[in-house]
């Protein structure tokens, strides 16, 4: 977990969460379960745009591990405030 840690760039995994949480509460018309293959898609894009449209394999998937980590914080978020414990999933 934590060489994954480092991958994770906080700019673009806000912005992940602030799209993805627009997307399911306003776009009715996207399924929710395509919902982390946006985020990781846009994770990406943003951390190409972020390193200057430079593409290495860290880019890669700093975008990816930022993208999908913003939808497993909203759901982690979600859980917590909602009182409902978290799946074994999510404990891992």
């Amino acid at each position: 977990m934590e060489v994954l840690a480092r991958y994770v760039v906080l700019v673009v995994l806000a912005i992940c969460l602030c799209l993805g949480y627009i997307i399911k509460h306003s776009i009715s018309f996207i399924p929710n379960k395509y919902i982390p293959l946006i985020m990781g898609v846009t994770g990406v894009i943003l951390n190409l745009w972020i390193n200057g449209w430079e593409f290495t394999p860290e880019i890669l998937l700093g975008g990816l591990a930022s993208g999908l980590a913003s939808t497993g914080t909203h759901e982690l978020v979600r859980h917590i405030f909602s009182g409902q414990e978290i799946s074994s999933e999510i404990k891992g």
